[in-house]
């Protein structure tokens, strides 16, 4: 062995020493974006239990996860040395032994609004907390009161949440756009998020990475409506994500600030995910305006189902799985992005 070589493998046990001993468990909140599984055990419309969901999956599986196959918090749990999938806490093939080194409490379909969550009667944002207290309870049970702490404590907590508050709520129903100007609505939506950061910070969460939005105009169900401008992205969409991501890092900053022990970091996707979307051929994407499944625009969950022939063949040549959600191609080239500041920050 080289030295080049030799110093790479310490680099490497070293680094995985410090990931195995600084973070023993994801835990995840959030959305679409990162549920895996929980909307199977509830009554809603937004579920992809179903094939051809998760047929790049290990074992070719539809596990709740919307997309192909792996989702984002699978990625980052991998790379902190810990387990390649996140089970759904709601999942009863899973026990508290599975869930003590991981859990996804997300809902596809939730928001920081619980008027949101109304919209397709999915988990609301209150409740993944509830469901958390319940996990702390089986945790301190399962490894005792001083070792179920520690867990809790050096977590790393994913936040993922907002599009559906915009694209699902404000802009499709009426109730809060004529509560609030769209400016208004951003700052409603931080108020919430304030509260809910409290809420877990009392229940011992120090370590938290939260979310900003993606180019949600972008997004091939957006550009399928956008007829007079040639299907192209929604770009008062893309503002408003901008303008939220702002205040939503401005927010980070000050919590970090107020809450003593508080590490909470911005991690912002739109970056990333508008390069592959504007040019998706330096990642290995053919198409970047339509999605792999059905006609690649307005087809999610039941709609995107194994009886449609036109689902294409090979999801890596594609940005997005269905006409809202990412391949799992796309989801790990984002996550490779967002570690760049995740393991330093929390290794």
């Amino acid at each position: 062995m080289g030295l080049v070589s030799i110093i790479f493998s310490i680099i490497f046990f070293t680094w995985g020493s410090k990931i195995e001993a600084k973070v023993p468990a994801i835990i995840v909140f959030g959305d679409s974006s990162v549920d895996s599984g929980n909307n199977n055990a509830i009554k809603t419309l937004l579920k992809s239990n179903f094939k051809p969901y998760g047929r790049d999956f290990y074992g070719g599986q539809p596990t709740g996860r919307f997309s192909n196959g792996r989702v984002p918090p699978d990625f980052i749990s991998e790379a902190f040395g810990l387990k390649p999938t996140i089970p759904a806490y709601l999942d009863p093939a899973f026990t508290i032994a599975d869930f003590a080194t991981g859990v996804c409490f997300a809902s596809a379909g939730t928001g920081f609004d619980n008027a949101t969550s109304d919209v397709l009667n999915v988990i609301p944002l209150w409740r993944e907390v509830e469901l958390y207290k319940e996990y702390q309870a089986k945790l301190r049970g399962y490894l005792g009161n001083e070792k179920a702490n520690e867990v809790i404590k050096e977590a790393l907590y994913l936040v993922s949440l907002g599009t559906n508050d915009f694209l699902e709520n404000y802009y499709t129903i009426p109730r809060r756009r004529l509560q609030f100007s769209v400016q208004q609505y951003e700052d409603f939506l931080l108020q919430l998020a304030g509260k809910f950061i409290g809420e877990i910070y009392s229940l011992g969460v120090r370590k938290i990475s939260i979310s900003g939005l993606p180019p949600m105009g972008c997004l091939p169900l957006e550009r399928a409506t956008n007829v007079m401008s040639n299907f192209e992205c929604v770009e008062k969409f893309n503002l408003v994500a901008l303008e939220f991501n702002a205040k939503l890092e401005g927010f980070v900053w000050a919590l970090n600030r107020q809450l003593p022990g508080l590490t909470m970091l911005f991690s912002n996707p739109y970056a990333i995910f508008y390069q592959i979307i504007t040019q998706p051929y330096l990642y290995g994407f053919e198409v970047a305006g339509k999605a792999c499944c059905g006609t690649g625009t307005f087809e999610m969950s039941y709609l995107c189902s194994q009886e449609n022939s036109l689902t294409c063949s090979d999801a890596t040549k594609y940005v997005f799985w269905d006409a809202f959600h990412p391949t799992e191609k796309t989801n790990q080239i984002i996550v490779n992005d967002l570690l760049q500041t995740l393991l330093p920050t929390f290794r």
